[in-house]
């Protein structure tokens, strides 16, 4: 006979979560008025040339914004794939091999659109 305090004891730390919690709401938050700027920007730039994209890309505000787009978006991406990976995949191993992997795959593709606004920009 033990209680539901005494059957979680053991289980692992219950205030971890509280980070990864506020960084996944935090990010959400940055993401809602950067992806209406990322939206607003392609109607703006909708028919122009390859000229007027790199002109528009040269200014600092759209190259700081896109770059701060690209940076919530995939530390946003990272940590919801985490959730999912840890809350899905139960073999330790298993999970240790797909949280890694996923950092790596995120974090390539990150570089990869980091690298693609900062060729826009300069």
């Amino acid at each position: 006979m033990r209680s539901p305090l005494g059957r979680a004891r053991g289980m692992g730390s219950a205030k971890s979560g509280l980070g990864h919690w506020w960084a996944q709401r935090l990010t959400a938050m940055a993401l809602l008025p950067l992806s209406l700027y990322f939206v607003l920007s392609v109607f703006l730039l909708e028919g122009a040339d390859q000229a007027a994209m790199l002109r528009y890309m040269a200014e600092p505000w759209n190259g700081v914004l896109f770059i701060a787009l690209i940076a919530a978006l995939f530390y946003h991406l990272q940590l919801g794939l985490q959730v999912v990976i840890e809350d899905y995949i139960h073999s330790e191993a298993r999970r240790l091999t797909a949280v890694l992997a996923m950092r790596a795959a995120v974090t390539l593709f990150g570089l990869l659109a980091l690298v693609s606004v900062l060729k826009l920009i300069f």
